[in-house]
């Protein structure tokens, strides 16, 4: 049988180290349009999980989707947006 080549595959060591379990607050995050935040995934949370491969990126956000958020992060030289789940984000300094 072949091996299955999800966009998760080999990564989860990486993700699972971030996932302490999950407070109320960390859910009801809530940022404004122009915040920066870094993209943290949590291993324990599977909704609106950004690409592994821009974990610990900062990026700004640009809109609000239902609970969700669009960001503009800059990859080499082109700008991209991504949505993500509040509770995989985190504000930056």
């Amino acid at each position: 049988m072949k091996r299955s080549k999800g966009k998760l595959t080999g990564k989860t060591r990486c993700i699972g180290k971030n996932s302490k379990p999950l407070k109320v607050t960390d859910i009801i995050k809530e940022f404004s349009l122009g915040d920066k935040v870094v993209i943290k995934i949590k291993g324990n949370y599977h909704k609106g999980v950004p690409h592994p491969r821009y974990m610990g990126k900062i990026g700004k956000i640009v809109e609000v989707r239902g609970k969700s958020y669009v960001l503009e992060i800059k990859d080499g030289k082109k700008n991209k947006e991504l949505i993500a789940s509040a509770v995989h984000l985190e504000k930056s300094n």
